[in-house]
C-alpha cells in the first residue's frame, strides 16, 4: 500500500494501482473523465506531483501508476475556444490555419506542450507545421493525439493545440487523402444489408458473451 493525496485528502491505495484504480479504491465514484478505462482515449487527464520533486507532471489516470506521496487532481474538461467553420469553405493550406486558429502564431517555441503530452507527441513540432500551413505534417505528427488537453493547460501562449490537429485531420481527409475503392465497396455492402444478420446476432448476445468474444485471442478469431 502507498499513500496518495486525492483532492488534498490522504488515501491508502494498492501500490500496483493506476491513478484511476487508486481513486476508485479510495471510495470515489468516477462518473466523468473515465473514458474507455483501458487505453488512450484522453478523458482522464490528470495533473500530479510526486514526493521530493518540484515539477508538476501530467498523465492519463487509466495508465499512470500511483507513487507513494503522490498528490493529484483530475481535469475532466479543459476550456478551449473551438473555431466554427465549414470544411467546404477552407483550403488545405496556411489560409485555413490563419482563418480558424491564428493563435498558433503566438507560439514561443518553449516546448512545454511536448513535455506535458502523455502520448510523447512532438506537439511543438506540429504547431510549427501549422504556422507553415503544412497540413500533411500536422496530421503525421499529431496522429496519436487523444485531445486530453494537457498541452493546452501548460502552454504559456494559450494555444489550443488539439483543435488545430483535429482541423488538419479533417482537411487532410477531405482534400489530400487517397481515395479507397475498398471503402466504397464496403459502404455499398452495408447499405445492401450484407451484414444485417451478423449485426442482429451481436445485438442478441449477452454482455458476458460480448465481452468473451471481444477479448478472445486473435488466433481464435482467425479460426472462427
Amino acid at each position: 500500500m502507498v499513500t496518495v493525496y486525492i483532492m488534498g485528502q490522504a488515501c491508502q491505495v494498492p501500490a500496483t494501482a493506476t491513478i484511476m484504480g487508486g481513486i476508485e479504491y479510495a471510495g470515489h465514484q468516477i462518473i466523468r473523465g473515465a473514458g474507455c478505462r483501458e487505453g488512450y482515449c484522453g478523458a482522464c487527464a490528470t495533473i500530479y506531483r510526486v514526493a521530493n520533486d518540484y515539477r508538476v507532471r501530467t498523465g492519463l489516470a487509466c495508465t499512470t501508476l500511483v507513487e507513494d506521496g503522490m498528490t493529484l487532481t483530475q481535469i475532466p474538461s479543459v476550456p478551449a475556444g473551438k473555431a466554427l467553420y465549414s470544411i467546404a469553405d477552407l483550403k488545405p493550406d496556411l489560409s485555413a490555419i490563419a482563418q480558424t486558429y491564428p493563435v498558433v502564431f503566438r507560439c514561443v517555441g518553449c516546448n512545454t506542450c511536448t513535455r506535458s503530452c502523455p502520448q510523447d507527441i512532438r506537439v511543438m513540432d506540429y504547431v510549427q507545421a501549422a504556422k507553415r500551413g503544412d497540413i500533411p505534417a500536422i496530421l503525421d505528427l499529431s496522429y496519436y493525439c487523444v485531445a486530453c488537453g494537457l498541452c493546452m493547460l501548460r502552454c504559456p501562449a494559450e494555444i489550443t493545440q488539439p483543435l488545430v490537429a483535429t482541423l488538419a485531420k479533417r482537411l487532410y481527409g477531405r482534400y489530400l487523402s487517397k481515395k479507397s475503392p475498398e471503402l466504397g465497396e464496403r459502404i455499398a455492402a452495408i447499405e445492401a444489408g450484407v451484414f444485417d444478420e451478423e449485426y442482429l446476432g451481436l445485438m442478441a448476445m449477452t454482455p458476458e458473451a460480448l465481452s468473451q468474444r471481444y477479448y478472445a485471442p486473435a488466433d481464435d478469431d482467425a479460426e472462427d
